[in-house]
């Protein structure tokens, strides 16, 4: 794939990623995508649960989508760190580093002699990350836990769900928050360490990243002593707010109102003036009081509508509307396509595969994607060579040894 040539943000920078799953990839993958090198370490006896799917079971460790999708621009090599002499390497790695990122429990990187005051000696200015479930500090930093067990510490899992319903499972959406939520940690140290010459440790608590994107029910509570709950699609304030069926399997609609002027144009889009003239409906409280009957009526109109058709009369009429899209249709989508939101990346087992870009364009640096997320183990010679310094008899005796298992 052709490669602009132009400086990006991070050119220059080289990442050590001790990160698995998702969260701590996605940091490092947009990383990676702004022009960082960002080596990840594996081992044989531990690879990236990635590797073998999350969706679907993957045979094969080097042809999962999963793990492409989140390792665009990587470099990849094996390095038992619980061996004396892969720790050693790992040291000389991060010694000639800027950052390191990790998301194993607390404690688990300094047993294996690589915690962030072991790391400060050899490289006094490194920037550290670690993102664990509850953090270093505090009772629980002993938890383990998934993207599942995150929204359900943070408080989301107790809001997500049907009105009225039981909590619902999330975890898709909470390693990307915290994705988000790690590379902005990062790029804060790595601005600071620019500004002083400072290295720092930043320690991450999985929920708290989460708590932070509810941070409205906590506001509740302190102001009114209500515990928000699960509620579905609505609004406290918005009515009608939700998803509506429409024409075609499983085809739906969202529509959100906030004012007096969007209600009455949506009458007027479904030619219902009698909605307009509704006392249970004449005003915003009255018609969040009365959802249940609002969303029936709406329900029972879109029905016989086409999502998008009804998606543009409601647009050109001021009214807050789209439809519910499937991965394919988003992927077709013209508006997708124009904005470049998938890339092209052949890859050596997928083929041709589309990776999602980072979800902003910068005009003067944009991201790129240089090559496909990497083999395991594909840049051994060339990394432990280029920046460790070893020779191939060097690394065939290391091998031997069961340094790279």
């Amino acid at each position: 794939m052709p490669t602009p040539q132009y400086k990006r943000p991070f050119d220059g920078i080289r990442v050590v990623d001790f990160s698995w799953a998702a969260a701590g990839p996605l940091c490092t993958l947009y990383l990676a995508m702004l022009g960082a090198e960002v080596i990840k370490i594996e081992s044989s006896r531990s690879p990236d649960i990635a590797r073998r799917g999350f969706y679907t079971p993957v045979a094969d460790i080097n042809a999962s989508p999963n793990f492409n999708d989140v390792s665009i621009n990587k470099r990849d090599i094996r390095l038992n760190i619980t061996h004396p002499k892969g720790r050693d390497l790992a040291l000389k790695l991060i010694s000639q580093s800027d950052a390191v990122l990790e998301n194993y429990r607390p404690g688990v990187m300094d047993r294996n002699g690589l915690g962030y005051e072991t790391l400060r000696k050899v490289r006094p200015d490194i920037v550290m990350v670690s993102a664990s479930t509850s953090g270093a500090k505090g009772p629980e930093n002993h938890l383990g836990g998934y993207a599942t067990t995150f929204g359900a510490l943070g408080g989301m899992a107790h809001i997500t769900g049907h009105l009225g319903g039981p909590d619902t499972e999330i975890w898709d959406s909470s390693d990307m928050r915290l994705g988000t939520g790690i590379t902005f940690a990062m790029m804060t140290a790595l601005y600071h360490r620019r500004k002083t010459g400072r290295g720092q440790h930043v320690d991450i608590a999985s929920r708290e990243i989460i708590s932070s994107n509810v941070g409205d029910i906590f506001m509740d509570y302190f102001m009114n002593q209500r515990l928000a709950r699960t509620r579905g699609n609505r609004d406290d304030i918005m009515a009608p707010h939700n998803c509506y069926p429409c024409t075609g399997d499983d085809r739906w609609i969202s529509i959100a109102v906030q004012t007096d002027k969007e209600w009455q144009a949506l009458c007027d889009v479904a030619k219902r003036p009698d909605w307009a003239k509704d006392e249970r409906f004449a005003d915003a409280y009255l018609r969040s009081v009365n959802q249940d009957a609002l969303d029936a009526l709406l329900a029972q109109w879109t029905r016989d509508q086409d999502a998008w058709e009804l998606t543009r009369a409601l647009q050109q009429a001021g009214v807050a509307a789209m439809p519910s899209l499937p991965a394919d249709e988003i992927f077709h989508d013209p508006h997708s396509k124009a904005r470049g939101i998938f890339w092209d990346v052949e890859h050596p087992k997928l083929g041709a595969t589309h990776p999602v870009r980072p979800p902003w364009i910068l005009s003067e640096t944009p991201a790129r994607p240089d090559r496909y997320g990497p083999m395991f183990g594909q840049d051994q010679e060339a990394i432990l060579g280029e920046v460790a310094g070893l020779t191939k008899t060097e690394l065939e005796t290391l091998r031997g040894e069961g340094v790279f298992e």
